[in-house]
């Protein structure tokens, strides 16, 4: 692991309800920490998240360093453009790769991707190496096909996101290995994340 490594979760605080879906943030941390052999202080980690308060809406950012220290960082919490224009990059995703599965800073194709986001476009989606659809840059990508809504497989290769979580406990998404094809025949496709929910997407070809 390079210098300055971390373990991310990245959520959004409400003024009326504190920090938003926070159990399953701390959760998914301390899952990420046990797989990578680093200590991690759950109790620590929700102290944070709950103690944080701020008067308007905000981006909240815990982090969890290789020596077990967590860092909480805060800043402003734009509003998501109701509809994004995504397109898919050319590069491909390895299904096998591990850091694909965790969210840490070890994850430079997708920063570099989305530092180069051509004019007009909001989001890159990925495939993998057999043309399965994986995931955006900071999203989950989820398609609706003959009326049910469906969201990539984790066999795919891609980040099991909370926002992905929730709606798939609810039985509002179920998922499923999902191609490039599907991604041109979907009826609807939506893109999300826990600290921007889910955002109307166009596909451009």
């Amino acid at each position: 692991m390079a210098d300055g490594f971390r373990i991310i979760e990245t959520l959004g605080y409400a003024p009326a309800g504190g920090a938003e879906r926070a159990a399953r943030h701390v959760a998914r941390m301390g899952r990420t920490a046990a797989a990578l052999g680093i200590a991690f202080d759950a109790g620590r980690a929700a102290a944070l998240l709950d103690g944080f308060s701020h008067e308007a809406p905000r981006r909240l950012r815990l982090t969890l360093a290789r020596d077990g220290a967590l860092e909480l960082e805060d800043g402003p919490l734009a509003p998501a453009k109701p509809l994004w224009r995504v397109a898919l990059h050319e590069a491909r995703l390895s299904s096998a790769d591990p850091w694909l599965r965790v969210k840490t800073t070890e994850r430079s194709l997708y920063d570099e991707a989305r530092a180069n986001l051509p004019e007009g476009i909001d989001e890159w989606l990925f495939l993998n190496e057999r043309g399965e659809l994986c995931e955006g840059t900071i999203t989950n990508v989820f398609l609706e096909i003959e009326g049910q809504w469906l969201t990539p497989a984790l066999s795919s290769g891609l980040l099991p996101g909370i926002l992905r979580e929730t709606l798939i406990g609810t039985g509002d998404v179920t998922e499923g290995v999902l191609t490039a094809a599907d991604l041109h025949a979907a009826r609807r496709i939506r893109v999300g994340n826990a600290l921007r929910g889910l955002i109307g997407a166009e596909l451009v070809a």
